[in-house]
């Protein structure tokens, strides 16, 4: 995968916050980015337009990445539109948090569904369709690593997608597909910051060395450098783009 050009992205959950910015740089790298969401339209439609009007090529797929067929018809939409898939970016994740104990079914089957069985449907329509020498990064979190509490059923659907990232690299076995993981800290966004007291936030902005909280911007230059040239050894591994927290 010597150049960008003519590579095409799809990335999931990419209307906002992290995804965003992971396919505004993927744009500004050379992809043909497809902009994946799953709700309002204007987000993506905005995004899209910014992206073509800075000399990017961008479109918009909706897709519940939990609905089977919903994730097939985006993979038939991006070969249509532009002939196949070389990189997918599972960003598409949702967040809920409470102990064990007070864990509710609702939520629980709602991380399921989006977090780890959205990345499962997505990596099974890549480990078909993605074009020889692609690329797939996966979202996992460094609360994977840290365990904090409240976290269990969250950081419990990232550790499933870190070890599908493992086993999927091994199986593309042949074909030139490096599969990843990106592992970020805390990064200001609203998922982040939603419900979070100003102290919260600052205490756990100096947790790691850098003593301060990651930005969209942070994290999609580590999915920018593994979707790239550069990134072209790193396989079956995951990233913590943390600022050293752990």
């Amino acid at each position: 995968m010597a150049s960008n050009e003519n590579k095409v992205a799809l990335v999931t959950g990419a209307s906002r916050g992290i995804g965003a910015a992971v396919a505004e740089r993927l744009a500004r790298d050379g992809f043909t980015v497809v902009i994946n969401y799953s709700g309002n339209a204007a987000p993506a439609e905005e995004l899209a337009e910014k992206i073509e009007q800075a000399g990017g090529k961008a479109l918009t797929a909706k897709a519940d990445v939990g609905d089977v067929e919903a994730v097939r018809r985006m993979f038939d939409a991006a070969e249509t539109a532009f002939g196949g898939v070389d990189v997918l970016v599972n960003n598409a994740g949702i967040m809920m948090l409470s102990s064990l104990a007070e864990a509710d079914d609702v939520n629980f089957d709602r991380q399921i569904s989006v977090n780890l069985k959205g990345t499962f449907n997505t990596l099974r329509e890549a480990a078909k369709r993605l074009r020889d020498g692609g690329r797939v990064i996966n979202f996992s979190t460094s609360v994977v690593g840290l365990k904090l509490e409240t976290y269990g059923v969250y950081a419990a659907t990232k550790a499933a997608v870190e070890t599908l990232t493992a086993i999927m690299a091994k199986e593309m076995r042949g074909r030139n597909i490096t599969v990843n993981a990106i592992a970020p800290g805390p990064v200001a966004t609203d998922l982040f910051l939603n419900g979070k007291s100003d102290e919260l936030v600052a205490r756990m902005a100096k947790m790691n060395p850098l003593e301060r909280l990651g930005t969209p911007d942070d994290i999609a230059a580590a999915v920018a450098f593994l979707a790239g040239p550069d990134g072209g050894w790193i396989n079956g591994q995951t990233l913590r783009a943390n600022g050293g927290v752990i």
